[in-house]
């Protein structure tokens, strides 16, 4: 899901927070606090946190911002829910988060509705996080998918940024993107070559096409959609075997 504008410090400070988390930490062998999969989740929470307080400030473009960056990050971690808890899953994305993007999206939101809202998916998440902290690991392979899907947030946010004539935006997202791909690009290479070798490719492609003052957007886009094909391939790859894996 996303919303129509986004907000480019709030994103990328949150995603190159669940990013750095990517490159700087291992998972654990037990259950426990420590384990990446919990730290990547706490991780998306302030976002949660920054919308409530910006809704009670009547601060719809603030709550716009926030969210968005929760639904960015939410983009990365998401996998480890919806394989554990389907139920909170769909609670949470197909409940409280449609809720609150559609409430956000009109032209006069209901602020007060929507700290509510808010405050419940915030009380859902922390639930949800007190159950995942206590159950055993999930298999390896999970980790791998969510640093994956991390890395690829930044690389979502590009297009739509594009769209919205936001180059700069693009181009940061694309950069956050570029950062932390040597994170993942280990997992890509053992699982494909040949992908390994396009998306890097493609990454300088994008890269030049970027660096105009005003770039050929259609050209951006088209590369991007390159990128991301190679690259959801092999999240779709590393997810059907942390499925099969028992």
């Amino acid at each position: 899901m996303k919303l129509a504008n986004l907000g480019a410090a709030g994103l990328l400070m949150t995603l190159n927070v669940v990013g750095s988390a990517v490159a700087s930490q291992q998972p654990a062998a037990g259950a426990g606090a420590a384990r990446f999969e919990v730290t990547s989740i706490k991780a998306v929470r302030p976002t949660l946190v920054n919308t409530i307080a910006a809704l009670q400030k009547k601060d719809a473009a603030g709550a716009r911002a926030a969210f968005e960056a929760f639904d960015s990050g939410w983009n990365g971690i998401e996998v480890y829910i919806s394989t554990r808890y389907p139920d909170a899953y769909k609670e949470l994305e197909g409940g409280y988060q449609a809720r609150i993007i559609e409430g956000l999206r009109a032209a006069n939101p209901d602020t007060a509705a929507l700290v509510t809202e808010a405050k419940a998916m915030l009380a859902k998440f922390d639930e949800t996080v007190t159950m995942i902290e206590r159950a055993a690991p999930l298999n390896r392979l999970y980790d791998d998918v969510a640093r994956l899907r991390i890395v690829r947030a930044h690389l979502r946010e590009v297009t739509p940024a594009l769209k919205a004539g936001n180059t700069d935006k693009a181009r940061k997202s694309f950069d956050a993107f570029n950062d932390n791909w040597d994170s993942i690009e280990d997992l890509v290479s053992e699982r494909s070559r040949d992908a390994y070798v396009a998306i890097e490719s493609g990454m300088i492609e994008i890269e030049r096409a970027l660096m105009p003052t005003a770039p050929d957007v259609d050209q951006v886009i088209s590369l991007v959609r390159g990128v991301s094909d190679r690259y959801n391939a092999i999240v779709a790859q590393v997810t059907k075997d942390a499925q099969n894996r028992k």
